[in-house]
């Protein structure tokens, strides 16, 4: 019985060792090792010879696979949340261009009415919130910059995958990045939606100050008349 116990005690201590190796160690190494082992335990234990099956399991190819895997998967994390990032900074960009543009209608349509301190603060709002559409257009720049880095590199680990026999790896990257490329293409509609309507609301407010202005200059004109008379007289 002691015999027994000291041979599963050798067997569970060679299999952790044969999984640290794999880890640790450069393959075509760790075999040696292995097997000097096998060999020392089967002289002192005088065991037969043990089927070892980890040793199958863990060849070159099987290791690239795995390498290869831990590659796509680390790709597609990177590839998330470069996505979320440049979803998020799309919709707040959308969100501050449609603010700007309410602002400013609601500036022309107060043209005359309000006091100079009042156009002043209104004034400022607007400059502080073309500001932020100015920066939520930078920051999604550089965002979709970073998640076109990131699908170029799932591309590569998805045809790295599939050189090195691992398939469903190289299927699954493929298919995330097809739905990344989506869920952007989504949000740049609503961020060319905004842009263009911001370029409507430009116009329009160039058209209302020109037709304001046209209004003011007609007015003094009107107001100047009586005075030309009375001069003449």
């Amino acid at each position: 019985m002691a015999a027994i116990r000291a041979v599963t005690s050798s067997l569970r201590l060679l299999r952790s060792s044969a999984r640290f190796l794999v880890r640790s160690t450069k393959p075509g190494k760790w075999r040696n090792v292995v097997y000097t082992s096998i060999a020392s335990l089967t002289a002192g234990g005088g065991l037969c010879a043990i089927p070892f099956k980890q040793v199958d399991n863990l060849s070159h190819d099987s290791l690239v696979k795995r390498a290869a895997s831990l590659v796509t998967d680390s790709s597609s994390t990177f590839l998330s949340q470069t996505t979320l990032a440049l979803i998020d900074a799309i919709t707040d960009y959308s969100k501050a261009v449609h603010t700007l543009i309410a602002l400013q209608r609601r500036y022309l349509d107060s043209l005359g009415k309000l006091t100079p301190a009042e156009e002043d603060t209104i004034w400022q709002v607007i400059i502080g919130q073309r500001v932020e559409v100015s920066d939520g257009q930078d920051e999604c720049k550089r965002f979709e910059l970073t998640w076109i880095t990131a699908v170029r590199l799932c591309e590569t680990a998805a045809e790295a995958a599939y050189a090195s026999g691992a398939e469903h790896a190289s299927i699954t990257m493929r298919t995330n990045i097809q739905v990344a490329q989506t869920q952007v293409e989504e949000a740049q509609k609503l961020s060319a939606n905004a842009d263009k309507k911001l370029a409507e609301s430009k116009v329009m407010e160039v058209e209302r100050m020109a037709q304001y202005a046209e209004s003011l200059a007609n007015t003094n004109e009107e107001e100047e008349v009586p005075e030309a008379y009375l001069r003449e007289d």
